[in-house]
């Protein structure tokens, strides 16, 4: 139930919004969701499965808004002060400066987001503990038969991200990169991803983000961007 999935996740979400997760609790998300407690743990299985489904959830639309980001290529007038990209360098730089910025906003608007990322989890969060092992069922208690749901791949820490993001630079840049220089691409979006993440860990203001993930790209040769005159 695809449609009952989504109103759940965006119920669950609300609520920890208001109160901390501990507070949360599943007969409040059901009702705000307009499904039966029944559809919730058949969906979910637990309150934790419901937790992990949310934070997954949140950190892929995450890594979309990034994946959409970086595959846009650098249009219309550049920023007030800034050139408008004339090499492949400073069309990486712009690009991977704009998923810097994203992932900022995102991270200061979401907590799970901003959670992942940095891997603190705080007491209003759910627990990230026991995230490789098999779900619970619920017990008798609930009333309800449920099939077990089943195990999941751990959720991504602040590591797996960081090469998710790597990645996603690298698939949107490297069409128009000298095949040897790929390696030298793929290091410097790894760079400028470390360097994005430790901006949400202390913050820093958007120009001096920008800076920053620049300056991954200034060692690389000036080959004229796909755009350049």
């Amino acid at each position: 139930m695809p449609a009952a999935r989504d109103s759940l996740l965006d119920a669950a979400y609300a609520a920890l919004e208001v109160r901390p997760w501990a507070g949360v609790r599943m007969v409040d998300v059901a009702a705000a969701a307009g499904v039966s407690r029944q559809t919730l743990y058949n969906e979910f299985g637990s309150k934790q499965g419901l937790a992990r489904a949310l934070v997954r959830r949140e950190t892929e639309g995450y890594l979309a808004g990034v994946e959409r980001i970086l595959s846009r290529p650098v249009t219309g007038a550049p920023p007030e002060g800034a050139a408008r990209p004339s090499s492949l360098p400073e069309e990486a730089q712009a690009r991977l400066a704009a998923a810097a910025d994203w992932t900022l906003r995102t991270a200061r608007a979401n907590p799970l987001v901003r959670a992942v990322l940095t891997g603190c989890w705080n007491e209003r969060l759910p627990s990230p503990a026991d995230q490789s092992l098999p779900l619970p069922v619920p017990g008798p208690r609930t009333g309800f038969p449920v099939v077990p749901p089943p195990v999941e791949a751990p959720l991504p820490g602040p590591s797996e991200l960081v090469g998710r993001f790597s990645d996603r630079a690298v698939a949107a840049l490297e069409a128009d990169w000298p095949k040897e220089e790929l390696t030298e691409l793929g290091t410097a979006c790894t760079t400028a991803a470390r360097l994005t993440l430790s901006c949400v860990v202390a913050p820093a203001d958007p120009e001096e983000v920008g800076r920053l993930v620049r300056s991954a790209f200034a060692g690389l040769p000036r080959h004229p961007a796909p755009h350049a005159p």
